[in-house]
């Protein structure tokens, strides 16, 4: 893969010496380029107080980058810095915008509108499941957006998958994998998708990689939808980023007192779009859905899904009661109605509609 000088000096910067983001930025400020600053590095590395980050050989330098980029070509990483004709647009606003980004995939989902798509770990079955059917549906205008964790990120990326309209940005490199139980699904979204991350290959998940990750989730999107979030939820981060990027932010609504739903609603509080289906989103956008092919329900189907429309969580219990079914022939429906994906299954053999 080919980069002009001062692409391959921006890498230089970023993988082969020791500094950090804001000494970087103090760098690249001070040189007339980002060439002149390796090929220079003697003048102005001190100057910044980073005498002792950088080789002092110049033609080592330039060997530096090269088993670099050679590294990243061998694994099929590309890498794109903050003046690459294809870095997003939206990520060059934003506070502290990556200065560079290492993908694997598909490159030119770079240059697609994206829209976010996140939950906590613990998304209830239902919101997990609504999750998916918005996400496939927002996929066939937008690159879905999302991590690689369990719950709302995973309900994300099995919407998303369908068209292959999907980036996943993880807070490790490209080599790692966090979690690690999700090695499968990061192969499917790199050969389906795009796996992004501004860290090293190599470099495993800390701490403070978490909330540095959820900005370029945020910063990368026109809007983004929380599924699920408890009060203190690190999903918040993300939507918090999304407010102060100006960016659109959606949430579902939550049942009173669901502790997964807590932040959810503190977000429609604060102003956050109330979002239900995939056609409250695109609606911001000037979008409409494409119509879907109505569901053939028998009589029976028909009446237990009201039911749950109606009086929302039921137990079989109930809904045979609210019904007049007998309890074998709602077990039956609600199986054939879990099958038409029109309800889901929650805790406590609980059911909610779709």
């Amino acid at each position: 893969m080919d980069y002009t000088a001062e692409e391959r000096a921006y890498l230089w910067l970023c993988a082969c010496t020791k500094t950090e983001y804001r000494t970087r930025v103090a760098l690249l400020r001070a040189a007339p380029s980002p060439a002149a600053l390796l090929a220079e590095a003697e003048t102005y590395f001190p100057a910044a107080g980073a005498e002792k980050s950088f080789t002092p050989s110049r033609e080592r330098r330039e060997k530096e980058a090269d088993l670099f980029l050679a590294g990243l070509e061998k694994k099929g990483y590309f890498a794109v810095t903050l003046i690459s004709e294809d870095y997003p647009d939206a990520l060059k606003n934003i506070s502290l915008p990556p200065l560079v980004l290492y993908g694997a995939g598909r490159r030119e989902l770079l240059g697609a509108r994206k829209f976010c798509v996140v939950g906590s770990r613990l998304t209830p079955p239902w919101a997990g499941k609504l999750g998916r059917t918005i996400a496939e549906t927002l996929s066939r205008r937008f690159a879905i957006v999302t991590g690689l964790a369990e719950g709302g990120d995973l309900a994300a990326i099995e919407g998303g998958m369908s068209e292959g309209n999907l980036i996943c940005v993880l807070p490790c490199g490209l080599d790692e994998c966090y979690p690690a139980a999700h090695v499968s699904v990061k192969e499917k979204v790199r050969k389906k998708g795009l796996l992004l991350s501004e860290l090293l290959p190599w470099e495993t998940a800390k701490k403070y990689s978490f909330h540095a990750r959820n900005r370029i989730l945020a910063g990368l999107s026109e809007g983004v939808l929380v599924l699920s979030a408890a009060e203190k939820s690190g999903t918040l981060i993300t939507a918090n980023c999304a407010l102060d990027f100006g960016r659109d932010v959606f949430a579902l609504p939550h049942n009173a007192g669901a502790r997964q739903g807590e932040g959810c609603n503190e977000l429609i509080k604060r102003g956050a779009y109330l979002a239900t289906k995939a056609e409250d989103i695109l609606s911001v956008y000037g979008m409409e859905a494409e119509k879907e092919a109505r569901m053939e329900l028998s009589s029976d189907e028909g009446r237990v899904l009201d039911a749950l429309k109606d009086y929302g969580e039921l137990h079989p219990a109930q809904i045979a009661e609210k019904t007049g079914l007998k309890i074998f022939e709602v077990t039956a429906v609600l199986s054939s109605l879990e099958i038409k994906g029109a309800v889901v299954r929650g805790g406590g053999n609980h059911y909610n509609a779709i």
